[in-house]
């Protein structure tokens, strides 16, 4: 790529994610795009939240898949490529990875790219027979598969319950999105986080070691070194609570008292206590998510879960 081409890449990311903040920022009441949580410093905050004790999905869904992964394996078809929406350190992927032998590609798709790209290269290492293809994009929108993936039977695997960021017309929209990348008769692998006591949620989203705070306070952060906001983050707050007539945890930062703050020539005034909301955690039954992806176009195959019934993997298949 030219530095004319990498100046045009950064410049078009950058006003992309200008326009989403003014306008979240703007809005009654103020919100903020999840998707914005993973540059370089968040992704790697994130990977830490998923070490936390009290961070169940993680080592729930890594054991669901690690007891059924020759299930798995046998869904993949000889030469097929594994397409994974929003791959990060792709930890989980490599339980797939090591069992699925006749995988002929691996296509990780991320909106960090740098994060992507060192990734990638650890993943070349250490399959070194496996065509490892990255595909930097925001993964809710139109992109190509590289051309070598085109012709090969395809599935898709969207892990840790990143379907219950979506309000659920969004995620039903996301499944669609996902038929359409990945073709007809295409396989689907998608983890989601079930209904549960609240007290295992509320503790998930507000760890002690104030991992996830950090994590929430990082979107301030990236404004502040992106586009030369202003923000004091200690003059922000990280609140977590479950909705439970929306079955949501919900995350916002709140400030601390009356301010203004300047971002991309607007002038923004928050009141003491208001709130900035920056992510919605939807958690399903597996009936009512069988149910989402039935209406999007997908059949319900088989699904798993972890002895406690905390979360679930679920194999779909597209219609038509």
């Amino acid at each position: 790529m030219t530095a004319l081409a990498r100046k045009i890449v950064i410049d078009t990311a950058t006003t992309e994610f200008a326009t989403d903040v003014v306008a979240g920022l703007t809005a009654t009441p103020k919100r903020l795009l999840p998707k914005y949580f993973y540059d370089g410093a968040g992704s790697a905050l994130f990977e830490q939240i998923t070490e936390l004790p009290e961070y169940y999905p993680t080592r729930r869904e890594i054991g669901i898949l690690e007891e059924h992964a020759g299930d798995i394996a046998a869904l993949i078809p000889p030469g097929a490529a594994l397409v994974e929406f929003g791959s990060g350190s792709s930890t989980k992927t490599r339980k797939v990875l090591s069992t699925a032998a006749s995988l002929a590609a691996y296509v990780p798709v991320d909106i960090s790219a740098q994060f992507l790209q060192q990734q990638a290269a650890e993943l070349r290492r250490e399959y070194p027979k496996l065509a490892v293809l990255p595909v930097a994009a925001d993964f809710t929108r139109p992109f190509e598969l590289p051309d070598a993936v085109r012709i090969m039977p395809r599935v898709g695997f969207f892990p840790g319950s990143t379907i219950g960021n979506f309000e659920p017309h969004e995620a039903a929209a996301f499944l669609r999105h996902a038929g359409r990348i990945l073709g007809r008769g295409a396989t689907f692998i998608v983890g989601v986080d079930l209904i549960k006591d609240t007290q295992v949620l509320q503790k998930a989203y507000n760890d002690p070691q104030g991992v996830t705070a950090k994590f929430n306070l990082n979107l301030l952060a990236r404004i502040n070194r992106e586009l030369g906001a202003k923000f004091n983050l200690e003059c922000f707050e990280h609140h977590a609570f479950f909705n439970r007539e929306r079955s949501r945890i919900e995350m916002h930062l709140a400030s601390l008292k009356r301010q203004r703050i300047k971002v991309c020539g607007e002038c923004i005034d928050f009141r003491a206590g208001e709130t900035i909301h920056t992510e919605n955690s939807y958690k399903y039954s597996v009936a009512s998510f069988g149910a989402l992806a039935r209406g999007a176009g997908w059949t319900p195959t088989t699904v798993w879960t972890d002895p406690d019934n905390y979360f679930s993997v679920h194999t779909l298949r597209l219609r038509g």
